[in-house]
């Protein structure tokens, strides 16, 4: 028998889970949500997957995917243009808008 233990990860889960280095070169495991394309660009869309029940849980991170040196890497850069980020978001809210429950800041 050859059998491989997930931590009692489901596979299906660990194929959308991708680790990167915070600003304090720390591993942060995220939930890959989707890839979106606005302008000619691509952005990701993730989610925190070792959250902690925050007023932040549930809110998604989106990054700018760059291309490296290496075919095989894809570098994410954080997107400062706050315009990008909400058309990024709502056209990800309207393609899972029957998946997932968005809550309206107020």
């Amino acid at each position: 028998m050859d059998e491989q233990e997930n931590n009692n990860i489901p596979e299906e889960e660990l194929d959308n889970i991708i680790v990167l280095n915070d600003e304090n070169g720390e591993e942060v495991p995220f939930e890959f949500l989707d890839l979106i394309e606005l302008d000619g660009e691509e952005y990701v869309v993730l989610l925190p997957a070792e959250e902690e029940e925050t007023e932040d849980a549930g809110e998604v991170v989106i990054l700018k995917v760059e291309d490296t040196d290496s075919e095989e890497e894809e570098s994410y850069v954080s997107v400062d243009d706050e315009e990008v980020l909400n058309k990024v978001f709502e056209i990800f809210k309207e393609k899972f808008k029957d998946e997932f429950n968005f809550v309206e800041e107020e």
